[in-house]
């Protein structure tokens, strides 16, 4: 089985150059900011950052395949690289510093494109997580600092922390009952938002966390990361994989009860 880990240093680089780009303009006062027809903000950070990473692939890895947010799927084969240049656009364009670049490598399998190298760094809150299939996952500033991290052992909703984004998008599925009744049987809910919540389920510090919608480049980096850290990673349908359009992260010991709630719709 290939190790990854030229790819995992890689990925590092790549993020340590759009984490330059993207500091050097949050909180700018004249950051320019347009609305895609899907009514989601982007900056010209966002567009800068996922150039930047497209240049460097073109050059590290010109035979992979590239699909970014800004710029769509470039090339083809059985790697590709997946790009979301800043996960947390909304927060970023208002000063939040909860956001973070996302990088992925996917391979072609027997079940299709799996994540297999994940990088997940948020300059704006000194953190970096990082996986590659078969190595586990690690946290820290730098490749060089990092160290394990593992998924929570706790067992009973009653004792789970859960983290999700908004309600808005799980009554617009009509799921909200579900979400709620889950809120309502757990010990503690957070609404922390985009990438934080998986991370925070690789750390073990929350146990259990969904989205009701997503995009590849928004999960990709994010399901390696949590597998690696020992945890389960689907869709709302139990699917393995970051290919559902929504998600759903638990330490494993809790996923089914997590699915029970959230997967049918209600």
């Amino acid at each position: 089985m290939p190790d990854y880990l030229d790819d995992l240093r890689l990925a590092h680089a790549l993020a340590d150059a759009a984490d330059a780009a993207t500091t050097a303009r949050f909180q700018a006062l004249d950051l320019k900011v347009e609305t895609k027809p899907d009514m989601t903000p982007v900056s010209e950070a966002d567009k800068a950052a996922e150039e930047l990473i497209r240049a460097r692939l073109q050059h590290a890895r010109p035979e992979d395949a590239v699909l970014g947010e800004e710029y769509g799927v470039e090339g083809t084969g059985p790697r590709r690289w997946v790009v979301d240049p800043i996960d947390g656009t909304k927060n970023y364009v208002r000063g939040v510093p909860v956001w973070a670049t996302l990088i992925a490598l996917m391979e072609e399998g027997e079940d299709g494109f799996q994540p297999v190298v994940g990088v997940v760094s948020a300059p704006a809150l000194g953190r970096r997580w990082w996986a590659a299939k078969g190595h586990g996952a690690f946290a820290g500033r730098d490749l060089a600092s990092g160290l394990p991290i593992r998924v929570s052992r706790v067992g009973r909703l009653a004792d789970a922390s859960f983290a999700y984004s908004s309600l808005s998008g799980w009554e617009e599925q009509g799921r909200l009952d579900g979400f709620l009744d889950l809120g309502r049987q757990v010990w503690r809910t957070r609404a922390y938002g985009d990438f934080w919540p998986y991370m925070m389920v690789a750390e073990g510090s929350v146990d259990i966390c969904a989205e009701p919608e997503l995009s590849l480049w928004d999960m990709a980096a994010n399901a390696i990361i949590v597998t690696e850290a020992g945890g389960t990673f689907t869709g709302l349908d139990g699917r393995p994989g970051p290919h559902s359009g929504n998600a759903a992260a638990s330490n494993g010991l809790l996923h089914e009860e997590l699915l029970g709630h959230l997967g049918p719709r209600r």
